[in-house]
């Protein structure tokens, strides 16, 4: 079963996905640190981000994300460039990653923007992770060192969240560590149950 995990910045999908690695037959894909590999690697990356963005998006063969990122988080018509170039890569590498854990029960699938990029398609089910937004501005301060207005300006470029919550199938409120544990258990109980049974 592919459990896609999705949630704005900052809403906790990391401490969420950590939480269902913990459970045996459980592989894990996050696709953001996929893609930022994969934007290092991968020749057809390269060339269209070139193409696009470019001569100084690389240097010395290795991505210039400073750079890039002033451009798109400023433009939401360069984010979206931008995110048509990486996630069909991404996707496949994903497919691949499916094929060689066919094995486990659950395959996790952790993408910030999954709905954005048709990624739920491939997914069995859908899990939503909610934390109210001067939270996840907090939170995003004080991980990425930057200020309120950088952090609100990158939640105006995503996807609403009642919209992800309405296409979703399950929703975890992730504001204190014991609740979050006791939703992603109960999660866990209900698939693990479905995963055998079909």
């Amino acid at each position: 079963m592919i459990v896609g995990i999705t949630g704005g910045i900052g809403s906790g999908k990391s401490t969420v996905v950590k939480l269902l690695a913990k459970y045996p037959n459980t592989a894990i894909y996050t696709a953001d640190e996929e893609a930022k590999k994969l934007m290092n690697s991968s020749k057809i990356i390269a060339d269209k981000l070139i193409l696009e963005f470019g001569n100084e998006t690389y240097q010395n063969g290795e991505l210039q994300r400073d750079f890039l990122s002033k451009i798109v988080f400023q433009n939401p018509e360069k984010l979206a460039i931008l995110n048509s170039i990486v996630h069909p890569e991404v996707r496949n590498h994903f497919q691949n990653f499916i094929k060689l854990n066919q094995d486990k029960l659950l395959i996790i699938y952790e993408n910030a923007i999954l709905f954005e990029t048709k990624s739920n398609l491939m997914c069995d089910v859908i899990i939503t992770v909610f934390a109210s937004l001067l939270v996840r501005i907090e939170r995003v301060m004080q991980r990425d060192h930057c200020l309120n207005d950088a952090v609100v300006s990158r939640i105006k470029n995503q996807l609403n969240e009642e919209i992800k919550m309405l296409q979703s199938h399950y929703i975890i409120i992730n504001d204190t560590i014991e609740h979050t544990e006791n939703q992603v258990k109960y999660i866990h109980n209900i698939l693990t149950e479905k995963s055998i049974t079909i």
